[in-house]
């Protein structure tokens, strides 16, 4: 299949622009006509290859037409960091975007989004079809035409969001026109333009594929109903819970399940409950949700932590991917946990309001009539993308051998042994000339980090959700002499580290993993950043023994264990890395078990709603 492309995109060198476009639209004429795409593939990717060339000067390499291929064919196709994603998803693109109905490529964020559409768009655009973009802040008519374009660029988040409100302006329109009143008012709405902005849901190409079907699959995009009294009183329930947490001690008043992350108070706690002093408000609050609010305010206070998982910016609490480090706009936990983390914080309660739409990552994106996604790690979740999305993995070869160079891992017996290892590692490829990329699990980390670097009078930059918008500037210098960068977490930053010069000859760029996460996938996301494109580069993991990992995949129990063997001895402790690797699998089951389950949920209440005459995605239960 290759060498029949590469004989046809000779044949098009000759030909001028005028020519090449009117070459695309015959492919278009056919499309349309009914002609299978398969059958146009060859020819339609032999035109895009040539539109590369000559728009941006960049042509596909035969590994990117063979991951273009795979993504046609119903795919999830893994690909090496700094291999070219964004130029292979041209190729499906072009070729389904032939046909003229919705081909939506999803991305990680607005950023990406409006770039990619953006680089790619004189391809598109010299072949006769047209680009969309979709940006948060757009009103539905700029939504509309970006829609109406024979391609758009947007976020999985504003894809799902602009599904959701075209469901209910439509049933709004639909109630509008049960009587004569209504029935003028949802004419004259829609000659205002007060219409659905998406069209049929016909192809999605999913970038950062794991990110965005495995990652952030256990959070679905809710649109919220107006709230009522009762849900009002709420917000005094989760104040109150907030300011007596603290008073409920563990194995006394409560206990905690460590694997399921569950609260749930003694005897002795309820009886603390009762006893506490309330505001007159809450006297119409049953004492059984009360003890709810209450068991919900602790687990917040155990495990939901500041410059962790969310951050508090202008007064909001915000949500703080775990995989990505960056800040998840607009979503909310589930199950009153949000609106108690806010009540810690002491900022606004925003009111756990009824749901008025609901939909999951999974639901929205099986509703395509073709679905295909491309990652640079994919190949450990190939299971459960199959299962649950019937895409196959197929690992695409890098275009280059790779020389990426693993060094030992290093095991300390505290954090604070650690951090210093650490430190030390950073001042030594410093030192050498040498860029160093380091990795954290968290926001509050990296600022450690940078401020131990500052005490070693090390310049750095810190990359994490509190530096997002000068992301692609600081991750673009990363590969210069001597450049040290901290991150949190490295998936779907888009921007490639290029090595600045003379960097390859030192050894490239080193990249410090300084905690294992607990999905191993975000790890090598981390480790792909150096030995891109057949480049130089080497890594590290550092670990210590009272990583967050050993007590989230080991229990508390023995995670103390070894935390107090860690404190007594003087190491090596090096013999312990399978530990961590047990402790990393366990988590990993867990969390495909509950995205599993959910699944299988989701699958059960629409079926139920059905049956009922309901609509799953607007008659959802709170």
């Amino acid at each position: 299949m290759v060498s029949k492309i590469n004989e046809l995109e000779s044949g098009l060198k000759g030909l001028s622009d005028h020519d090449l476009r009117k070459r695309s639209l015959s492919l278009r004429y056919r499309a349309r006509s009914g002609q299978p795409l398969a059958r146009l593939l060859p020819e339609a990717f032999a035109l895009v290859r040539e539109a590369a060339r000559r728009t941006l000067d960049m042509r596909h390499y035969d590994v990117q037409i063979v991951g273009g291929i795979a993504l046609f064919y119903r795919s999830i196709i893994e690909m090496q960091t700094g291999e070219g994603k964004t130029l292979t998803a041209t190729l499906p693109m072009y070729l389904h975007g032939l046909l003229g109905r919705g081909c939506h490529l999803a991305t990680v964020n607005d950023y990406l989004a409006k770039r990619d559409a953006e680089w790619m768009g004189p391809i598109y655009r010299l072949l006769g079809l047209s680009v969309g973009i979709i940006q948060t802040p757009m009103q539905s008519s700029e939504r509309r035409k970006a829609y109406a374009c024979d391609l758009t660029y947007g976020t999985a988040k504003e894809f799902g969001f602009d599904f959701l409100r075209d469901r209910l302006l439509l049933r709004r329109i639909r109630e509008g026109q049960t009587d004569l009143l209504g029935g003028m008012l949802g004419q004259v709405n829609s000659q205002e333009g007060e219409k659905p902005v998406q069209r049929e849901a016909y192809f999605a190409l999913v970038d950062e594929a794991d990110s965005i079907l495995i990652d952030e699959a256990r959070t679905p995009l809710i649109i919220s109903a107006l709230p009522t009294e009762e849900e009002r009183l709420a917000v005094e329930c989760y104040k109150w819970s907030a300011t007596v947490a603290s008073e409920f001690v563990e194995d006394e008043d409560y206990e905690y399940d460590h694997d399921k992350k569950s609260v749930e108070l003694t005897r002795q706690g309820r009886q603390k409950a009762r006893q506490l002093p309330k505001p007159p408000a809450m006297d119409a609050v049953g004492m059984f949700h009360i003890y709810q609010y209450v068991e919900r305010a602790i687990k917040v206070q155990k495990d939901f932590h500041r410059d962790r998982q969310y951050v508090v910016r202008d007064g909001e609490v915000v949500i703080v991917d775990e995989f990505t480090g960056r800040m998840s706009e607009g979503r909310k936990w589930r199950d009153g946990i949000h609106q108690a983390v806010e009540a810690k914080e002491g900022v606004e309660v925003t009111v756990a309001t009824g749901q008025a739409a609901r939909i999951t990552v999974q639901d929205f994106f099986l509703r395509y009539e073709q679905l295909a996604g491309m990652t640079g790690t994919a190949w450990a979740s190939a299971r459960e993308l199959r299962k649950i999305y019937r895409c196959d993995v197929v690992r695409i070869p890098t275009n280059r051998p790779e020389i990426r160079q693993r060094l030992p891992e290093r095991v300390f017996g505290t954090a604070d042994a650690k951090w210093a290892a650490v430190v030390d590692e950073i001042c030594r490829m410093h030192a050498e000339g040498r860029p160093v990329l380091v990795g954290t699990r968290s926001i509050d980390k990296s600022e450690h980090l940078s401020r131990l670097l500052r005490e070693r009078g090390v310049e750095h930059q810190v990359l994490n959700a509190h530096h997002i918008a000068e992301e692609a500037e600081i991750v673009a210098r990363a590969g210069q002499p001597g450049r040290v960068t901290v991150s949190t977490n490295m998936a779907g930053r888009g921007t490639d580290i290029k090595l600045g010069e003379g960097v390859a000859e030192r050894g490239g760029l080193h990249v410090v993993c300084t905690e294992m996460h607990d999905s191993a996938r975000i790890d090598r996301q981390l480790i792909g950043r150096c030995g891109r494109q057949g480049d130089p580069g080497t890594y590290r993991q550092f670990l210590s023994l009272d990583d967050e990992l050993l007590f989230s995949g080991l229990g508390p129990k023995k995670a103390r264990k070894y935390e107090a063997l860690g404190k007594q001895a003087n190491g090596p402790f090096e013999r312990f890395v399978p530990l961590f690797r047990k402790a990393q699998r366990k988590v990993e089951r867990r969390h495909f078990r509950d995205r599993r389950a959910l699944v299988y949920f989701e699958k059960q209440r629409k079926k139920m709603q059905r049956q009922m005459g309901q609509d799953p995605y607007l008659d959802t239960p709170n």
